[in-house]
């Protein structure tokens, strides 16, 4: 079997495509999100704590140098807040997603009780005639 007739049979499996079409998807969803919360909450949160910009929230370990050659070095952790709320609202959106989904799921039929063994069914039998003679 060559290289490639390998490959096409795992790239060709439910899994792997399953797996890319959620990839793809995901991708999408997550740039929604964050535009919901760059665009939507954080101006939000920032009005009702007076003004803040979290994007902005930074701590300057070096300042830039006097010519502008050498930018400021920042350690930006208002953009790690926002990345963590993001993550928040990502996570629980696809918490809601996962369980409308479920709910809509047909659930599945109970597994009807497997026949027993002729074995057992023949015992039976002889059982059921020992008692009638009793």
């Amino acid at each position: 079997m060559s290289i490639v007739s390998e490959f096409k049979e795992f790239a060709m499996k439910g899994n792997v495509v399953d797996l890319a079409v959620g990839v793809i998807i995901g991708a999408a969803f997550g740039k929604i999100v964050s535009s919901l919360v760059g665009d939507i909450f954080m101006p939000l949160l920032g009005l009702a704590t007076g003004g803040i910009n979290f994007a902005d929230m930074a701590i300057v370990l070096k300042d830039a140098s006097a010519d502008g050659k050498v930018p400021a070095v920042l350690l930006a952790y208002g953009k790690f807040i926002q990345a963590g709320i993001d993550f928040v609202i990502v996570a629980f959106a696809i918490f809601l997603f996962i369980k409308a989904i479920n709910r809509f799921k047909a659930k599945a039929p109970a597994p009807a009780a497997a026949a027993p063994p002729p074995q057992e069914v023949l015992l039976a039998e002889i059982r059921d005639l020992l008692k009638q003679k009793a």
